[in-house]
């Protein structure tokens, strides 16, 4: 089982009801393919760098979790088909890397 984090930007126009319903599909697919999700996080509405489809903002989201690798594959097709996401980046985590996504989770806890 291998550590991956992935950061997907859904379109800023999906009204709330239908950013749930997106992650909570991507989050489904995952499971399904043997995943265990270690962390989740919401990071709201953000401006993006540079427009993508004409679109100057959109919804972050985080999905930090351990999963065979021949899964990622499964979840990146999907991604590419749904026309909500504008872009996604799936990391295979290292140890350093590891350390470190525990000390933001912790630090994000500790906020809340």
């Amino acid at each position: 089982m291998n550590h991956y984090e992935t950061v997907f930007i859904l379109n800023p126009v999906l009204s709330e009801e239908q950013i749930k319903e997106t992650v909570k599909k991507y989050e489904d697919i995952l499971v399904s393919n043997g995943a265990k999700m270690i962390s989740k996080e919401d990071w709201g509405l953000k401006k993006l760098a540079y427009a993508i489809q004409h679109k100057k903002s959109g919804f972050y989201h985080l999905f930090e979790y351990t999963v065979p690798g021949e899964a990622i594959n499964t979840v990146e097709v999907e991604f590419r088909r749904d026309e909500r996401i504008m872009r996604y980046l799936t990391v295979r985590l290292d140890k350093h890397a590891i350390a470190w996504a525990e000390k933001r989770r912790n630090r994000n806890k500790q906020k809340a």
